[in-house]
């Protein structure tokens, strides 16, 4: 979000380079002059199939070269979505303010064409080039027949979503200088995933930490409360300095430990204050699903299924929790992992160290619809929509669910629905007993209130530890787990997702005043991804 911008068009020169891809020069320029007509009477027939080579070069030619000369609506009629393309291409010089367009097409694949750009973006007496490479996609006109652009904003610039605009002023936030707890300087170069989490900050704390604002071309998004992108400096700001909680230590090892597993999340807290102390994230979307995911989380759920069953007196750490080969509840037939063998004679603490699914569904006929809800709630502060971390996350979701979704809650499949921010929250609150609310920034530069709840009984805090660490040192986390010192514990998980052949990958563990999760999409069991990020991230303290 962008202040004193004009919408005054900037004239400016525009050309399109013709290279060694194939274009001719009259390809291109008879494109800025083209006629609809046929030559000949009668309607011709309206074409169908994939784009021909000649058409892709002639359609991709023609939008090029209207956009690169500043003629939005004629580029945007060459597109097969003109009144989406035509407010985007008119703000590419308007508000953006860029000029002096030179686009060079490479040698098309298929009916798709690469293209670099290059510009000159001006404003407020300040200057500088831009550079970047895009692609766009030739497909048939639905009802015309013709060789069209396939309409995304992406084809402007690759930052571009739908729904988004480029603008170039006087940023509206100052830049920030993000340092870790130590003071250590925290940058998205040296840490590749914090770069939508430091602009997530800049935009709610840039005034409050005291910078002066500079002249940027950026990405404005549709949804307001959603940080923009900086493309192109023009003229730096003065950043204030903002203090966070995190550590760049245990930052450094979750970006290398993310970066070992695709579309995975993790995130770190320090169980004692509820301080973030890392979170990281490698995703082709840039989404932060470290604070945002909303995910079954899996048999790590069942450390609040398991708290829900000692605290409603329903049985203990020692008590009975039988692991059939199979368990039914209303018509809904559940498994466990293959090669787990049924234990009718086994206790809670057993079932949750092997993650017996059918022990915890054959709870379904003892709790309350709203049991798992009141505990998530009311003891480990999940699931209110009021959590304020310092940025934008979910606080997790346990609806009282009846049906074989009340079966289905207890081994974190069903309704409910986790970040990892969440589950490491909940390793957190099992570990000392107390809810201490996340969060990235301390509460006391903006005097906000953070969420609380009633945390746990020392009686059941003592049963979760002592599960946990079996679990780490015994159990299904044993392989991870195995040489890290000190007080350690964790839970696995696996989510089945439909239409994925493998499961989610869940993992959260504890090592002294840390607590971690992790999540990996389609990355198997726990152990075989997320409990190796995990793991990497408790290893930087303890």
């Amino acid at each position: 979000m962008r202040t004193g911008v004009k919408a005054a068009i900037v004239g400016g020169v525009f050309t399109v380079m013709v290279g060694g891809a194939g274009y001719g020069v009259y390809n291109v320029l008879s494109a800025l002059h083209d006629g609809s007509g046929s030559g000949s009477g009668g309607p011709a027939a309206v074409k169908s199939g994939p784009p021909s080579g000649d058409e892709v070069k002639e359609a991709s030619a023609k939008f090029l070269a209207a956009w690169a000369k500043g003629n939005a609506s004629e580029a945007a009629s060459y597109t097969n979505d003109a009144g989406d393309a035509e407010p985007l291409l008119s703000a590419y010089g308007t508000g953006a303010h860029i000029t002096h367009v030179t686009i060079t097409p490479g040698a098309p694949s298929g009916t798709s064409v690469p293209f670099s750009v290059k510009a000159t973006v001006s404003y407020g007496g300040q200057s500088k080039p831009l550079a970047y490479d895009s692609r766009l996609t030739v497909v048939r006109g639905l009802t015309t027949g013709r060789a069209l652009v396939d309409w995304k904003p992406s084809v402007i610039h690759p930052a571009l979503e739908k729904g988004d605009t480029l603008t170039t002023g006087t940023s509206s936030t100052p830049p920030i200088e993000a340092v870790d707890r130590d003071g250590a300087v925290l940058t998205a170069d040296k840490y590749p995933s914090l770069g939508p989490v430091l602009e997530a900050l800049r935009q709610k704390y840039g005034a409050e930490a005291g910078g002066k604002p500079g002249i940027e071309l950026s990405v404005v998004h549709a949804a307001q409360d959603t940080p923009g992108k900086t493309l192109l400096t023009l003229a730096k700001g003065t950043p204030g300095k903002l203090r966070t909680t995190l550590s760049a230590s245990a930052q450094a090892a979750a970006e290398r430990a993310v970066a070992q597993y695709p579309e995975s999340s993790v995130v770190a807290v320090k169980p004692s204050t509820g301080e973030v102390l890392a979170v990281a994230n490698h995703r082709h979307d840039g989404f932060n699903a470290a604070f945002e995911g909303r995910l079954a989380p899996g048999s790590t759920m069942k450390i609040i299924s398991s708290a829900t069953l000692i605290d409603n007196g329903l049985t203990s750490m020692t008590g009975p929790a039988p692991c059939p080969e199979t368990a039914v509840w209303q018509s809904q037939t559940f498994h466990n992992l293959a090669g787990l063998a049924p234990d009718e004679k086994a206790t809670l603490v057993n079932s949750f160290i092997r993650s017996c699914n059918t022990a915890f569904v054959k709870f379904a006929d003892d709790v309350k619809v709203d049991s798992l809800t009141r505990e998530a709630e009311d003891r480990f502060g999940l699931g209110q929509d009021n959590w304020k971390t310092g940025i934008v996350s979910f606080d997790g979701s346990v609806p009282a669910s009846g049906g074989p979704d009340t079966a289905a809650n207890l081994i974190g499949q069903g309704q409910v629905q986790m970040s990892p921010l969440n589950m490491a929250s909940v390793t957190a609150t099992a570990t000392t007993g107390a809810f201490r609310q996340p969060y990235l920034v301390s509460p006391d530069l903006d005097h906000r209130r953070l969420a609380t709840a009633k945390g746990l009984p020392a009686s059941t805090v003592t049963q979760l530890r002592a599960m946990m660490r079996l679990t780490a040192t015994q159990g299904t986390a044993e392989p991870v787990m195995a040489g890290l010192s000190g007080d350690i514990g964790a839970k696995t998980g696996s989510a089945e997702v439909d239409g994925q052949t493998k499961s989610n990958s869940w993992f959260t563990g504890y090592r002294g005043d840390i607590a971690a999760a992790a999540m990996s999409q389609a990355g198997g069991h726990g152990v075989d991804a997320a409990g190796p990020i995990v793991a990497a991230v408790l290893r930087t303290g303890g």
